[in-house]
């Protein structure tokens, strides 16, 4: 009998395994610092970062320490933040956020100068902003209660995106799911000079109960549902979608929030799309986390590494997360 007669074909998946070393060198999804994006809450009137208790280590900042967090994240690593505004003048409409001395813009400033470089984002919504907690223009009428207009929101979105780019922001984040808002915001950078800045859209965002935990971080008056304009978490071909629309509008980036429970979305629109896309892992998934390592259930860093190579290998190229800083220490540690 000849040798090829006595010896079957086998291949063994463990050869590959058997060192940390050979294991590293045929790894398929790595994560780097600079996929990273850190939320940033800057709250107005305070002096001292107020503590927020729904998230173990996460704080509203004052303004006076946001160039501070700045440099420090970018000595770690982390190339992008996200800077969401906590603000004292709230009104129906959120207009302190089209006002050139308003909270946006001033911490738009402030981030820039303190890095250059880094890649200052703002969150373009309202909720924040405005004395009801909804992402825009309310509308009375509703069979479930307070509705968002959304024409008169378009306008004043447009409005928000154009003094963001005028106090030197690097791209545009419009969280508000309304409908056409990235085709508006198109058009308002466009035609006030700023063809040059970039949209991440939160083109596919979820009316979830993973969302808890920001309310109490952007001291929100939310009352009512967010369901008539945010997506049904029930619905895939619809979450698809909207992705595609924002991508036919003009969006640069895609995002989908939350993320953990919708990593078969992310495939999805990793599948359709060519655009980069981005993932929020939000505050209830980092709460939770907090949560069982606080237990002494769950190996925290192992956990939270875990996940973020999940998102990577659905298809993401970004992460927003409030773990970016601890990541990034991790990162820089090394095996």
């Amino acid at each position: 009998m000849s040798r090829s007669e006595t010896i079957t074909p086998e291949f063994r998946f463990r050869r590959l395994r058997r060192t940390s070393v050979l294991r590293s060198l045929v790894r398929q999804h790595r994560l780097h610092t600079e996929d990273l994006i850190l939320p940033l809450f800057v709250e107005e009137g305070i002096t001292e970062p107020v503590a927020i208790s729904s998230m173990p280590g996460v704080v509203r900042y004052p303004e006076s320490q946001l160039a501070e967090v700045v440099q420090r994240a970018w000595s770690k690593g982390i190339r992008a933040i996200l800077l969401f505004g906590v603000s004292t003048h709230k009104d129906a409409v959120g207009s302190d956020t089209w006002d050139g001395e308003g909270l946006m813009a001033r911490c738009i400033r402030t981030a820039k100068h303190a890095q250059p470089e880094m890649v200052v984002i703002s969150d373009n919504c309202f909720c924040e902003y405005t004395e009801h907690g909804h992402c825009g223009v309310l509308c009375e009428g509703s069979h479930e209660g307070l509705d968002v207009d959304n024409d008169l929101t378009l306008t004043n979105l447009q409005k928000q995106a154009v003094v963001a780019a005028e106090a030197g922001v690097d791209m545009i984040a419009p969280s508000t799911m309304i409908d056409g808002m990235v085709a508006a915001i198109r058009q308002g950078l466009d035609e006030a000079g700023f063809s040059h800045i970039p949209i991440m859209s939160y083109s596919t965002k979820f009316a979830s109960a993973f969302y808890g935990p920001f309310r109490d971080a952007v001291d929100s008056t939310f009352k009512g549902t967010r369901s008539t304009y945010q997506m049904d978490p029930a619905n895939s071909r619809e979450a698809l979608a909207e992705s595609m629309q924002d991508e036919l509008e003009g969006a640069d980036i895609l995002m989908v929030k939350p993320g953990l429970a919708y990593l078969d979305v992310i495939a999805n629109i990793r599948q359709h799309s060519e655009r980069p896309l981005a993932v929020y892992h939000v505050s209830g998934e980092y709460a939770m986390i907090k949560a069982g390592a606080q237990a002494g259930v769950i190996d925290e860093e192992a956990i939270v590494m875990e996940i973020m190579t999940a998102f990577k290998r659905a298809g993401c190229d970004l992460i927003i997360t409030y773990y970016a800083e601890q990541i990034a220490d991790w990162l820089n540690a090394g095996p």
